[in-house]
This record gives C-alpha cells, sequence and structure tokens, in this order.
C-alpha cells in the first residue's frame, strides 16, 4: 500500500498575488479575449466608482501605440500616505487582495469592481504596470511586474516624480502574454463598454483614444439624458409603440431607476444593472421588474375592461412582448453570483425594486391611460401570436420526433456522459462521411447538415420550427429552446459537452457558421455563454517539401510564414473542403484533442451582439452596408 503523505507540508500557501497567476479565471473569468478586456474595465471601474463618490468628472482611456491601455482620471487619486503595515496606502493596495477604501461605506457609498481586488488583479496579469498619482500638489510613481514592485521606496513611501495641480490616478499596463492567449484588446468591446457607462453616468464624461498603427482614433461619451437616451439608441430605427417612460426611487436605500419603451417587434430586451455593472444573467432586479410590471399591467387591464373575470391574465412574457427596458440599481453592499458579477442574487433588490416600479408605475399610468392601453394592446397581440405559436410547436414537435437517428444520419458516440461527448455539426455528405471514419466513437459524435440552415433572424416561428435540420438540431442536443413564448430550454439536459461547427475554410463555411451561430443564439443563448459552443479551425493547406516533413498551414498569414521560413522547392495542396482531406488527415488536424485548434464562440457584450446579429442578419440592407463599408479594413481577406 502507497504511503499516505498527506500532510503538513503537501499544504501550499500562495502568497501575495500568487494566487491571482495560478488561477486568473476565478477572479477574470478568463485568459481568452474576454478575460483580456476585463483588466481595462476593472480598473475604468475604479475611476467610475470615483465618479459615484463625486470626485471624478472626466475618465480617459487609451489603448497605447505599444499594445498597452492608460486609464486617467480626476479624481482624488489612490492615498499614498503611510499605511499601517508600514508602506505606502498605494503599494498596500496593488499588492494585497481585498485591500481597498470600498468596504466600510464611508469613502465609496457604493461601487463596482471586485471589492478590493480590481486594481491588484490587474498588476498579478501584467507583463508591466505602471501608476502615477497626483495627490496633494506632487505626483507619485510606482512600477510592477507580474504584481511584483520594481520601484524602491524611500522608507516605505512612494518617491515623488513632480508637482501638479491637478488630482487624480494614472495606470498604464501590458498585459502578460505568458497568461493571455492574445495581448491584443478589442477596441469595439472597450467602447461599447465606455458608452454603456456613460449611459449609466450622465454626469460623467467618458474620452476614448486608439493610438495603434491604422486604427487612431478620438472619441468621447457623454450621455446627460442616461438610460433614457441608452432606451432610445437600443430602439433607433425601430417602430415605437409608447414614449419612454423613465423614473427613480428610492426604498430600503436602494436605489432604483427604470427607463422602457415599447416598438411594434416581436421581441425583448432587458439589461440589468447593479453599481454600474451589467448584469448578463439578470438576478433579483430584474425579477422584482418583471414581477411588479406584469402585475401592473394585468390590474390596468382588469380595470379598463380589457380582461374579464374569466380571462386568463397575461403571462410575463405577453407584457413584455416588444419592450426594451434598462434597469439600474445602486446597492451599499450588493450580493453576486460570481467573482466577475453577472447575476445579482440580493434579496432586498427584489423588494426594493417591486416597490419603486408599483409605486411609480401607478402614478404614471393613472395619468397616462393612453399610454398603458397602447401597452396593453401589445400583451393582447402577444397572447394570440403566443398561443398560435404554442399550438403549432406542439403538432410540428408531436407529429414526427423527426432526430438524426431517425434519418439514419447521426454517428452517435458511445459514452452517454455529456462532460465527455462532443458533437461536430459538418456540412454535407462527403465531409460527414469522412468524418464519421475519423472520429473516436467513443465520444465523438456526427450529424451532417446539408448545406445552408434557415436564417433565423428573418423567418418566423412556424417556418424555424419548420426546418428539417434545425428540428434535428434541437432534438439531438436535448435541452429544448428558448425563444418567443414559453421556455422549454434547460441545459441540464444537454447531452454534448462541446458543439463544434465544422465547415470548410471557405467564404460558404463561413457563411454557415453565420447562420448555424445566429440560431443558437437567438434559440440556446445558453449554449454559448455557458462556453459549449466552438468552432473547428480545419487548415487550409499542407505544405509538402522536397525534403522533410508535410506541415499542415492553417491560413494565408501562416502560408506566408512558411514561405518566408522555408528554403528549398515545394508543394502546396489547397483543402477546397473537408472531403478533400482523408479521414487521417482530418482526425490529424482537426479531430484530434492533442492537435486541434478551436475557437471557443463568447458573447462578450450582449448589447452590442444583438444589435450586430439583428443588423447583419436581418432584413435593413442600408445599417448592414453602412457596417460592412466601417468595419472593411479589419476583414481579413481570403487570397
Amino acid at each position: 500500500m502507497a504511503k499516505d503523505t498527506y500532510n503538513a507540508s503537501s499544504i501550499t500557501v500562495l502568497e501575495g498575488l500568487e494566487a491571482v497567476r495560478k488561477r486568473p479565471g476565478m477572479y477574470i473569468g478568463g485568459v481568452g479575449q474576454k478575460g483580456l478586456n476585463h483588466l481595462i474595465y476593472e480598473i475604468m471601474d475604479n475611476s467610475v466608482d470615483e465618479h459615484l463618490a463625486g470626485h471624478c468628472s472626466d475618465v480617459w482611456v487609451t489603448l497605447e501605440a505599444d499594445g498597452s491601455c492608460t486609464v486617467r482620471d480626476n479624481g482624488r487619486g489612490i492615498p499614498v500616505e503611510m499605511h499601517a503595515k508600514g508602506v505606502s496606502a498605494e503599494r498596500v493596495v496593488m499588492t494585497t487582495l481585498h485591500a481597498g477604501g470600498k468596504f466600510d461605506n464611508k469613502a465609496y457609498k457604493t461601487s463596482g469592481g471586485l471589492h478590493g481586488v480590481g486594481s491588484s488583479v490587474v498588476n498579478a496579469l501584467s507583463e508591466h504596470f505602471t501608476i502615477e498619482i497626483s495627490r496633494g500638489g506632487k505626483v507619485y510613481r510606482d512600477t510592477y511586474s507580474k504584481g511584483r514592485p520594481t520601484t524602491k521606496l524611500e522608507k516605505g513611501l512612494l518617491p515623488e516624480v513632480g508637482v501638479s495641480r491637478q488630482t487624480g490616478t494614472t495606470i498604464n499596463f501590458f498585459p502578460d502574454d505568458s497568461v493571455f492567449e492574445k495581448t491584443r484588446f478589442r477596441a469595439d468591446w472597450l467602447k461599447s463598454r465606455m458608452h454603456e457607462t456613460a449611459y449609466l453616468n450622465p454626469e460623467l464624461a467618458l474620452h476614448y483614444e486608439n493610438k495603434r498603427h491604422g486604427e487612431e482614433e478620438k472619441t468621447d461619451f457623454h450621455e446627460p439624458e442616461g438610460i433614457s437616451a441608452y432606451v432610445r439608441e437600443l430602439n433607433n430605427g425601430k417602430n415605437t409603440v409608447s414614449p419612454i417612460i423613465h423614473f427613480k426611487g428610492i426604498s430600503d436605500d436602494v436605489e432604483v431607476e427604470t427607463a422602457f419603451q415599447f416598438v411594434d417587434a416581436f421581441e425583448e430586451n432587458l439589461l440589468g444593472f447593479c453599481n454600474n455593472i451589467f448584469t448578463q444573467e439578470g438576478g433579483t432586479h430584474i425579477t422584482g421588474f418583471k414581477t411588479r410590471f406584469t402585475q401592473t399591467i394585468n390590474t390596468y387591464a382588469k380595470d379598463l375592461g380589457i380582461l374579464k373575470d374569466k380571462d386568463v391574465p397575461f403571462t410575463g412574457p405577453d407584457t413584455r412582448n416588444g419592450m426594451t427596458a434598462v434597469i439600474a440599481i445602486k446597492h451599499k453592499d450588493p450580493i453576486f453570483e460570481g467573482q466577475t458579477k453577472t447575476k445579482l442574487a440580493s434579496a432586498d433588490a427584489t423588494k426594493a425594486v417591486v416597490n419603486v416600479v408599483g409605486e411609480e408605475l401607478t402614478r404614471y399610468f393613472d395619468r397616462n391611460v393612453d399610454v398603458v392601453k397602447a401597452i396593453i394592446s401589445c400583451a393582447e397581440k402577444s397572447a394570440k401570436i403566443r398561443k398560435a405559436e404554442e399550438k403549432a410547436k406542439t403538432n410540428m414537435l408531436s407529429k414526427s420526433k423527426f432526430t438524426f437517428d431517425s434519418n439514419g444520419k447521426l454517428a452517435n458516440c458511445e459514452s452517454r456522459n455529456p462532460e465527455e461527448c462532443e458533437i461536430f455539426i459538418v456540412e454535407g455528405d462527403s465531409a460527414g462521411g469522412t468524418a464519421k471514419t475519423a472520429r473516436k466513437r467513443r465520444f465523438q459524435a456526427i450529424p451532417p447538415i446539408r448545406g445552408k440552415i434557415l436564417n433565423v433572424e428573418k423567418a418566423s416561428m412556424d417556418k424555424v420550427l419548420g426546418n428539417a435540420e434545425i428540428k434535428t438540431m434541437i432534438n439531438t442536443f436535448g435541452c429544448g429552446f428558448s425563444e418567443g413564448y414559453g421556455n422549454d430550454f434547460d441545459i441540464s439536459k444537454l447531452k454534448y459537452n462541446k458543439i463544434i461547427l465544422m465547415t470548410d475554410a471557405d467564404v460558404d463555411g463561413s457563411h454557415i457558421d453565420t447562420l448555424l451561430l445566429t440560431f443558437l443564439y437567438r434559440f440556446m443563448p445558453d449554449l454559448i455563454t455557458e462556453g459549449h459552443v466552438y468552432i473547428a479551425q480545419p487548415p487550409l493547406y499542407k505544405a509538402i517539401p522536397s525534403k522533410g516533413e508535410s506541415e499542415y498551414l492553417y491560413d494565408d498569414k501562416a502560408l506566408e510564414r512558411y514561405r518566408e521560413q522555408h528554403k528549398g522547392n515545394f508543394q502546396l495542396q489547397r483543402y477546397k473542403g473537408l472531403g478533400e482531406m482523408d479521414a487521417d488527415q482530418l482526425w490529424e488536424t482537426t479531430l484530434d484533442p492533442e492537435n486541434r485548434r478551436l475557437k471557443q464562440v463568447e458573447i462578450e457584450d450582449a448589447r452590442l451582439a444583438n444589435e450586430v446579429t439583428e443588423m447583419l442578419m436581418g432584413s435593413d440592407v442600408g445599417p448592414r452596408r453602412d457596417f460592412i463599408y466601417e468595419h472593411a479594413n479589419e476583414a481579413e481577406i481570403d487570397a
């Protein structure tokens, strides 16, 4: 029997910021593009907290030419005086987790960020990190590398590097490429986040600048009308049914602000925020709003004689059909689920929102009966369509349990453990046949699709549910779907941990990927947000030298590098489709978990994703053309 070596020496203590570098995903959600951009948001949120405390009017965020990022504010400046720990307070904040001024509600009434973790986490995950503080007429500087100080303190205090009449904090940092998959910040995500912050803070001005070569740009974000302007932007170009309804109030020390508007569309778009943090997965504040709004609409429908006593009340989705809403609360001590705060869990937020919404809605609707009638009319229309859709859905899904199995097409895997199973959505019979031969039967399933599926953004629900390829995917995944009315989606029933889109590495393949992603985003968004959707990266070329080993090249840039580095003649095989590979080649390049390349599909900005999907996949040509022209220089053309 092996000797038991689990004793005191087995316990490892990670000092300082080592824990962050060891498990960065615990603090910023991951080391991909989303986690990378999150570094900027953490520093920026600290500046916004200074604004909320009444000490900052402007924030400047710059993407520098060297790839670093600079965030500057005109707040009070981080304290530099001696801390009880024997060093400058700034050094304590930047090197100690859970150190900051956001715990006793004295320096900050409300705050976002990671409560004393944000700045130190960014410091720990940066190749280099420089902070300059203007405070008390002087300028102080401190520097770090991977969380470790590189500036020598003078008797525990920061060195003075200048004088200034201004106050504030400036931080420049470059992410550590040994931690992150890539170190190039996404400019569009950053601008969207800054604009969003401006809507939530109408008295704050945010200034964006991009100094990277070929991307030079300056933009200011200042929205004096606040979240009302936000709703107006979200509904830009849509036919409105109601005016923008805006109100705010305080209940049990929780500040609640809401703006919403109805449009003539079969959709619902609710965005929730707590202390400026976007709660992508909703939470108690959203629950409170939905509950109270539905109750209020049903009450007015009965009072106005639109609903009779015998009538079934409108459902929640009925009353919100066509609604675009922003619900923002400020809470002294919010409780979130998860470190990156995607869902609010504070129970008192529900009560506060219910109280404020109930009181303010009643006051508004009593004075604007025509508006509440228009909203109830939307609910009536919604209920009628819902009943028809439910009937159509029941008929379509019950008449034919149409799955890949019944069609003889699904090459399922032997394992029934969803954690290890993966399914490849393959285009065409030829590629599907090769993939079936190449796969590992134990854990890989192959269900081919026939060409391009329906564009769900343009289609009605009955056409979507009548589409053979879509029905087969819904039934094969096993977790249902959530769209329109009712919600049958249950991610716990998902049969495959990885859903991998495997199409040709050409324009047609990219188009099919886009159609599939549009379907998944609209009907099964949790598959994406929970990290189950991937895109396979098959090679474009195989270089076969006259001497030496062959090499697969995955894009034109790789081919260019190969030509520059390879000496001697070589043959070049171009794969026009997956079907041109034999089974061994397909396994080696695209299916083998040890060697393949997968792109995980993520949603960084739900609002931006919704807008771009609607624009690119919808029926309105003008905005799509403008978007393509604007972003043409970002496209990679397949030569």
